[in-house]
């Protein structure tokens, strides 16, 4: 393990179309000013999946000149029109697809991608949650990959087990993947989607591994003002600081502590 610090900005649901201004800019200017060792955006890039939309977000992820990653979340499949859904679902993505569900190779750490976005399921609500055998199996051979002493996170857009926050994911099969990503050595899942952060310490076979999830940088505000991660891994060790758009001080997000999986 690296003995210097590595700082990773985890950020979620900035919706544009929806987005807070203030709110990108003050995570663009905290970027620029500290140079963190790389940006985690775990979904919903936008509100609607419209071209402006796109345009928009990919312009200020190109702007932030840090390696970053992003995964694809519910917001960003194209919403009124079917046809792109179901045959070319990510297609508005591609002026930035580098950055698109790539794995990220840092010091000591990889982050591994998963898809928990489906253009189509048996349910009536499809902006859930859904881990397809094909997205956990990639997941868990990169993840497996890594080398002995790897500090192993998982970036996805759905919270594979239910938080505490007033939404919620219901994301299918995500109970079982969470398992098997602990078994595989993940140290944490961080994700989006329910705009509320948290930090969540799971018990599975004996194994401690914590789920992460950011708040949102969008106007769709719930319990939490506008508000990022940072994650500081040092000497194989890791903490969450809250860091939030509003007169609070920052501060290490309390690690909750749940029932064994």
């Amino acid at each position: 393990m690296n003995g210097r610090t590595i700082r990773l900005f985890h950020v979620s649901d900035v919706h544009f179309g929806r987005e807070d201004r203030a709110a990108i800019a003050w995570f663009e200017r905290l970027v620029h000013a500290e140079r963190p060792d790389a940006v985690i955006m775990t979904g919903d890039l936008t509100m609607r999946a419209r071209h402006r939309e796109f345009a928009a977000g990919l312009a200020w992820l190109q702007g932030l000149g840090v390696p970053t990653t992003v995964e694809v979340g519910n917001h960003d499949l194209p919403y009124f029109n079917p046809i792109a859904r179901f045959f070319r679902p990510y297609h508005r993505y591609e002026a930035v697809e580098r950055m698109i569900e790539q794995p990220l190779d840092l010091p000591g750490i990889m982050i591994v991608p998963m898809v928990t976005t489906a253009r189509f399921q048996w349910r009536l609500n499809w902006s859930k949650g859904l881990v397809s055998r094909r997205s956990l199996q990639q997941a868990l051979a990169l993840a497996e990959s890594a080398p002995v002493g790897t500090l192993v996170f998982v970036a996805c857009h759905h919270p594979l087990i239910e938080p505490r926050t007033s939404a919620t994911s219901a994301t299918r099969g995500g109970a079982a993947a969470f398992s098997a990503l602990a078994r595989a050595g993940v140290a944490a899942v961080l994700t989006g989607h329910v705009h509320d952060p948290f930090d969540i310490a799971h018990e599975v076979e004996g194994r401690r591994v914590r789920m992460i999830g950011a708040g949102t940088l969008s106007e769709r505000l719930r319990d939490t003002p506008p508000s990022f991660n940072e994650i500081r891994v040092e000497g194989g060790r890791f903490d969450v600081k809250l860091r939030t758009l509003s007169s609070e001080p920052d501060a290490v997000l309390p690690k909750e502590k749940a029932e064994p999986v």
